[in-house]
């Protein structure tokens, strides 16, 4: 049996993890196993916008990662409502819109999943609850939110 090929979205902390002293450990077994060609990324223009102030480091990081493990992903119109109605639900307050964008971008490209290392207002299991609920609410099926670490672990 083949495995399947996970289409994960990341957000700027996951890519950033790899760099961070608390985190490097636990977020390069899965840079690595997007290398190994295990994993395809998801990368948005919310991502590009957020890297873009980021130390050399990371920029260069992101364009070091293979061509062929990397899938492109647009804010839209549809994805920007499903943000706002985050804020609008009350998940999360205004000032974290561009979080709200990822979550949304993430589940209306049908991610497998989305990795965060931002447990205030993503890898939160009452965040979670309420991003899933919204998307239940309107028609879009449920995210799942994890860390680099539980995509490769599951735990």
């Amino acid at each position: 049996m083949t495995k399947k090929i996970k289409r994960i979205y990341v957000d700027a902390s996951a890519v950033g993890g790899v760099f961070n002293d608390r985190t490097a450990e636990q977020t390069r077994p899965f840079w690595d196993a997007v290398e190994r060609g295990e994993i395809i990324v998801i990368l948005s223009d919310v991502l590009d916008r957020e890297v873009r102030p980021a130390p050399q480091c990371v920029r260069d990081f992101m364009n070091s990662l293979p061509e062929s493990q990397i899938e492109r992903a647009v804010s839209t119109d549809e994805s920007d409502a499903l943000a706002e109605r985050y804020i609008a639900e009350k998940v999360v307050g205004p000032t974290c819109l561009d979080d709200c964008k990822h979550i949304a971008v993430a589940t209306i490209s049908k991610a497998d999943a989305l990795v965060s290392w931002n447990f205030k207002h993503i890898v939160n299991i009452d965040r979670i609850r309420g991003y899933n609920g919204v998307n239940m609410m309107l028609g879009y099926s449920q995210i799942d939110i994890l860390t680099p670490n539980m995509v490769i672990y599951g735990d």
